[in-house]
């Protein structure tokens, strides 16, 4: 113990001697004495020669030395800083300043934002779910059973199989669950946009994604028609993209939905001569529509008998595709700041 006091105390004094006059000299006074293998370590590291009884009192006396070199490394960086100050400044502040790069939002982003605007006008609410989701929201509760054939059109990314009598986890496929969710609280009449982004077991192409964002609509109330989902989607697709594009609907099947039909408008991309977009026929669909399949109604432990509704869906990356006339959907999750920076006017 006494020979520990002895080393304590010469160093104290080499410490109170040391003189600073510049950065480097300081650095070379905290690696010394403050640093991973500095002086203050080295001594610290006594504690294990010391003996049991004695070991309380030599905690003590190193912590002060401790304290004592750190206070005395904090003195000589003030002192350091009075003398810079008063001395010529490092940094010339006639300069011009660095030039600051101004970020914008991701074209899907600005797309998505402007949907969800325009149905908001209509009065339609946001509502958002989880995306990793049961069997029952993505599939069951939407008139898909288990050995339903529509599964197989909706390649799915499973997270689990539930051994019997528990649930499947996966991926959500779309949106739509969101909307089980919501009809499950059983407040109507009820207009929500489910805006997200889905996962699919694609094979990535210029026109599809194993991954990209959805927007489903839902209006439930008493005496909903399919002529109220043709003028809700009818102004949607005017203000997105004029009044000017041309429009078209073909009957087309869902299990969630009946009737169903999917909207098309004529290519913004090639002005209906033909193009990749297209597939060479002029017309582009953007989404799918119809009104609510019973099944799915009571599903949800609502009266069919008293109310219908409409639900529709279309990918943000297709109305952003149509919108920025981009040919290839990859580019949106390819993060190329060159592609990436054309849209900062828009923003």
């Amino acid at each position: 113990m006494e020979q520990l006091l002895a080393q304590v105390a010469q160093h104290k004094l080499e410490i109170l001697a040391a003189v600073v006059t510049t950065k480097d000299e300081l650095e070379v006074f905290r690696v010394k004495y403050l640093g991973t293998k500095g002086l203050v370590k080295t001594i610290m590291a006594e504690m294990r020669n010391v003996a049991p009884e004695q070991k309380k009192e030599a905690g003590a006396l190193l912590n002060a030395f401790k304290e004592f070199t750190e206070s005395r490394f904090q003195q000589l960086l003030d002192g350091l800083g009075l003398q810079e100050q008063s001395g010529t400044a490092d940094t010339d502040l006639s300069l011009p300043g660095y030039k600051q790069a101004i970020g914008s939002r991701h074209p899907v982003s600005i797309v998505h934002n402007k949907i969800v605007g325009i149905f908001q006008r209509l009065g339609f609410t946001v509502a958002e779910g989880p995306e990793i989701e049961d069997d029952w929201h993505n599939f069951t509760a939407l008139n898909l059973p288990q050995n339903h054939p529509a599964r197989d059109m909706q390649d799915t990314f499973y997270i689990s199989h539930a051994e019997e009598g528990e649930k499947d986890w996966l991926l959500r496929t779309h949106t739509s669950s969101v909307q089980i969710r919501e009809m499950e609280k059983g407040i109507l009449p009820l207009r929500i946009i489910c805006p997200g982004r889905v996962y699919r077991n694609e094979t990535i192409s210029a026109r599809a994604h194993c991954f990209f964002n959805q927007v489903e609509g839902l209006y439930i109330a008493e005496e909903v028609s399919f002529a109220d989902l043709k003028q809700t989607l009818y102004f949607f697709v005017q203000e997105m993209f004029g009044d000017k594009v041309k429009i078209r609907f073909r009957p087309s099947y869902f299990p969630f939905t009946e009737p169903s039909a999917e909207m098309d408008i004529s290519c913004l991309i090639c002005g209906g001569s033909g193009c990749n977009v297209c597939k060479k026929t002029g017309w582009v669909e953007i989404l799918g529509c119809g009104m609510v399949h019973p099944a799915v109604l009571e599903n949800c432990k609502i009266d069919s008998n008293k109310y219908t509704g409409f639900a529709f869906g279309m990918g943000i990356e297709r109305i952003t595709m149509l919108s920025y006339q981009v040919k290839d959907l990859r580019l949106f999750s390819e993060n190329d700041l060159r592609f990436l920076q054309q849209f900062s006017a828009a923003t």
